[in-house]
């Protein structure tokens, strides 16, 4: 148990760092900009308690808030992603799948595990970017600025998810 917290608390540094040092830099085309931060949400197992994914989902969200002056925008959506993963994971997992199942493509299945990460993608971005702007009056640039960053963050994802879970 303690060891899984420690694991948890490693990946978040890692992808908070990342998020911080690299990603907020990258701004493609002047709207795609990756938030690689949300695949830690990926990483809990089917029985991790509810409370416990809520926890890290915010605490995740508010470190990126602090150190990219994001106030609230990180934390919230996180937390509203964190809180949609157990539901989403549960409907996208085999019904054969053991309690303590990783979520991946070798448990899940390509279309399953894709189908999984690119909706808690698509619900992150979506508020990330509705509370960033606060209205509509440039909604083109609203719709361009978070179509393209859902679309980078899945391939960057999808990219780290290829060579993370690769066999040797």
């Amino acid at each position: 148990m303690i060891i899984r917290e420690l694991i948890h608390l490693l990946q978040l540094l890692v992808l908070v760092s990342l998020q911080v040092l690299v990603f907020n830099h990258m701004h493609l085309f002047g709207y795609a900009t990756p938030m690689v931060y949300i695949c830690f949400l990926l990483y809990f197992p089917l029985n991790y308690s509810r409370c416990g994914i809520l926890f890290w989902g915010f605490i995740i969200g508010l470190l990126t808030d602090i150190f990219s002056n994001t106030p609230g925008v990180g934390a919230a959506s996180t937390t509203l992603a964190a809180m949609l993963q157990p539901v989403l994971l549960r409907a996208m997992a085999p019904k054969d799948s053991t309690e303590d199942m990783m979520p991946n493509f070798q448990t899940m299945g390509y279309g399953n595990y894709a189908r999984f990460f690119i909706i808690l993608i698509v619900i992150h971005h979506l508020l990330v970017f509705l509370l960033e702007s606060f209205s509509y009056f440039d909604s083109l640039y609203l719709v361009l600025s978070c179509a393209s960053s859902i679309v980078l963050t899945t391939s960057i994802v999808w990219a780290m998810e290829h060579l993370l879970n690769r066999k040797s």
